[in-house]
């Protein structure tokens, strides 16, 4: 017996509502905010992650699903979202638009992960990118679209937090201090991050291990060692943040957990310990295009996955509206009503109808049963004496109560 492949899943119909939900409420903030729709392929050259994400990352080192074509290149599936939209940016000469260039998409990625509630080697995404502007203005107004959506799916008790990790002028002096800070605590390191210490020291402060714990909290911040530039940009995102009256709190162990960011991160969590961790984040990457061979192009985004959000939404006990199904189920009695039913159903279904007919030979009895199970609102009832008198019987399944009604105009009675 095959089942699916660990740390995947099956999204059955009754998880749909819920999909479809959050899906409709992503597509209306996004038009609201002037984004438009991009779909990226399934894989992609290896080395974009590789120059991207970055090569000390677990992302790139751990978790990429690699694999050589038949061609002989080195593909990966997608693993994150932004250097896919950089890349498209990019090769499809976006600069020349009036910029920003908004995009946003949704999407599966895959990472090779340990399996664990809210982590998947098979996840979803949504996600968005403002590309073309290094204003902090910007950085505000990507928080505020992040604030509006987790409010509008209806949400609650959520944290931001916030924090500036410098850019490539004043980056190198905090990452001195930090390795120095380390190098005292060396000996207690888990070894993950003996190799992250060497690697990747920013990636220190993420770690989650217990006896890396102390060495974290003591760390020296990076909103100390920002240069002129840095620290004016973080100042102004938290004024405009302050005026839109958007809650934060600055957290100087973030960094999030890709190379490429710069100035601006932040991540929204559940205040709630029995909500999933961070339930979506971003930040900024001005380098980011320039390193995959394009023009000095600043950008920031978010990307939110929606397993997570799924979960906080249940958790929460948010209500999610019902997908729309038929509301008509045909029942017949005999080969010729069988036949009438089935040009009636078409007939429903061309004047936009939902129907469900019956098949098989099952006795009206069951054909009611099943109607009452898919919780159609009317049963459409034809038998031999129907057929010679042009009627219907038109039976309520609210009330069980029925009526017989003429054949022709049905669809106008049923709208």
């Amino acid at each position: 017996m095959y089942r699916a492949p660990r740390g995947t899943s099956d999204i059955l119909p009754e998880e749909q509502n819920y999909w479809s939900y959050v899906k409709q409420k992503a597509a209306d903030i996004c038009r609201l905010y002037g984004y438009e729709r991009i779909d990226i392929p399934a894989f992609e050259d290896a080395g974009l992650f590789t120059r991207s994400v970055g090569e000390g990352t677990d992302i790139v080192e751990k978790e990429m699903y690699t694999f050589e074509d038949r061609g002989g290149n080195r593909l990966a599936l997608i693993p994150e979202g932004t250097a896919s939209i950089c890349r498209a940016y990019t090769e499809h000469g976006m600069h020349n638009l009036s910029q920003p260039v908004k995009l946003y998409y949704i999407s599966a990625f895959f990472r090779y992960d340990r399996p664990q509630a809210g982590r998947y080697r098979q996840y979803h995404q949504f996600g968005f990118e403002a590309i073309g502007s290094d204003d902090p203005a910007l950085d505000a107004e990507v928080i505020d679209m992040v604030w509006q959506f987790y409010g509008s799916l209806g949400l609650k008790k959520l944290s931001l937090g916030l924090n500036s990790i410098g850019c490539p002028a004043c980056r190198p002096g905090y990452l001195s201090a930090l390795k120095e800070h380390y190098a005292g605590y060396a000996g207690e390191l888990c070894p993950d991050c003996k190799v992250r210490l060497e690697k990747n020291p920013m990636r220190l402060l993420d770690c989650k291990q217990p006896s890396c714990q102390t060495a974290a909290d003591s760390a020296p911040r990076s909103a100390d060692y920002l240069c002129a530039d840095c620290e004016e940009h973080f100042a102004r995102l938290k004024r405009y943040l302050s005026l839109l009256g958007i809650p934060f709190k600055v957290n100087h162990r973030m960094v999030r957990g890709l190379d490429y960011y710069t100035r601006t991160v932040f991540e929204v969590e559940p205040e709630e310990e029995s909500g999933q961790s961070s339930l979506g984040g971003g930040g900024r990457y001005d380098g980011l295009i320039e390193g995959l061979g394009g023009r000095p192009t600043p950008g920031v985004g978010f990307a939110a996955g929606i397993e997570r959000i799924i979960f906080n939404l249940k958790n929460q006990n948010i209500a999610v509206p019902p997908l729309e199904r038929p509301q008509v189920f045909i029942a017949y009695i005999g080969d010729e009503a069988r036949e009438e039913a089935i040009k009636l159903a078409a007939r429903l279904r061309q004047n936009g109808i939902g129907v469900v007919q019956a098949v098989g030979s099952r006795s009206l009895k069951a054909q009611l049963r099943q109607a009452n199970t898919l919780g159609v609102r009317h049963t459409v009832i034809i038998g031999d004496e129907e057929i010679k008198t042009g009627t219907v019987i038109l039976r309520d399944m609210t009330t069980a109560q029925q009526e017989t009604v003429p054949f022709d105009g049905l669809e106008r009675l049923l709208k």
